[in-house]
């Protein structure tokens, strides 16, 4: 039985990102790579502050708990084969047959071209776009790496992992947040801050391992209510202290607040989703169809539209923001349509062989 409510958090979690994508463009907190400031109001930079600690945790958690109904019905070889597929190969492959194109784009907003020799070879600037186009398939990236660690260590603990974690409650979910705590302290990577490799791939473990369980849910749904609450509360409070730094870096993306709030704010969604979006309709379908194609096109579709409106045209900054945010969206399911109907190239770039077939992670 399908469940909607995985579902539902999938693509509305890419909606969020889409708009956070958008202000992070424009913010004036974290600017490297980006255009930056537009407006002298920066208010909208708030809604960075709200989202960045959880959103991508969530979306781990839920691709750990996906990774759990699959297995259920296929075997450890034919998960790795669906996953190398639709994770693997489009943030690898793909970034050659098409996401070099984001790495121009990307590069010229940094204005990294000013530093790179006009001698240099042809192919390895095409190489240097393409790894820069890697944006935002980093998550893929991710996820098909704790997909191969989660079957090794399914191997090694045979089954006795699930069954220790079947009927857990909402005392000891809230106290996992302390190892959840822990592993944001681990396996960061140096340079590229995105990489958060210890909190990632523990909450991916945590979905399979913990999450999975109707039973687990069945708790967090019953008190959903208060964990919304206080998710709320921690977020205005996280927000309220940390405005105006770096969300985004140590030491305030790892703080024990930044991650209380995180780990509150996902078992909120996940009681909260199961309560009231546990079904689906004509819009929902479509949105559950189409969200990975967005979240792997709209950056592009976003990124290139804001270079071109701030540098070719006089717009107000509220004008850019408005065009930009309907670009993201409009461009990215537009790009997808086209990609995904283009023989070999949508294997390449999506991972799917059929212009019907499943593309959801």
């Amino acid at each position: 039985m399908r469940k909607y409510y995985i579902d539902n958090i999938r693509w509305a979690t890419v909606i969020l990102v889409v708009i956070y994508h958008v202000i992070y463009m424009f913010n004036s907190i974290t600017t490297e790579g980006v255009i930056g400031p537009i407006t002298s109001f920066h208010g909208q930079d708030v809604l960075e502050y709200l989202l960045y600690p959880w959103f991508m945790v969530i979306l781990f958690i839920i691709s750990g708990m996906c990774a759990k109904f699959y297995l259920d019905s296929h075997s450890g070889k034919d998960f790795l084969k669906a996953r190398t597929r639709k994770l693997l190969v489009p943030s690898t492959i793909g970034l050659f047959v098409f996401q070099w194109i984001q790495g121009y784009v990307s590069m010229t907003i940094s204005d990294a071209f000013s530093s790179i020799p006009a001698e240099m070879p042809k192919p390895v600037l095409y190489m240097i776009m393409s790894f820069s186009g890697t944006g935002v398939l980093w998550t893929i990236q991710l996820m098909w790496a704790f997909s191969v660690l989660l079957l090794l260590i399914r191997k090694i603990e045979k089954g006795k992992l699930l069954k220790l974690t079947e009927r857990m409650n909402i005392l000891v979910m809230l106290l996992l947040g302390v190892l959840v705590w822990g592993a944001a302290q681990i396996l960061n990577a140096p340079m590229i801050v995105v990489f958060r490799c210890g909190i990632y791939g523990f909450c991916f473990l945590l979905g399979y391992y913990v999450f999975s369980h109707d039973a687990v849910i069945k708790q967090l749904e019953k008190y959903c209510i208060p964990l919304l609450v206080a998710a709320g509360i921690l977020g205005v409070v996280y927000t309220v202290i940390f405005y105006g730094d770096n969300y985004a870096t140590s030491p305030v993306v790892n703080c024990p607040l930044a991650i209380a709030y995180a780990w509150i704010a996902c078992l909120a969604i996940l009681g909260g989703a199961k309560h009231w979006l546990d079904r689906t309709n004509a819009f929902t379908s479509f949105m559950t169809k189409k969200s990975f194609g967005l979240y792997v096109f709209h950056y592009l579709a976003m990124s290139a539209t804001a270079y071109a409106l701030v540098t070719y045209t006089g717009l107000p900054g509220i004008a850019i923001y408005g065009i930009t945010l309907i670009a993201a969206f409009a461009g990215g399911f537009l790009i997808f349509e086209v990609i995904s109907r283009i023989p070999v190239i949508r294997w390449c770039v999506l991972g799917i062989k059929k212009e019907k077939a499943d593309v959801q992670r």
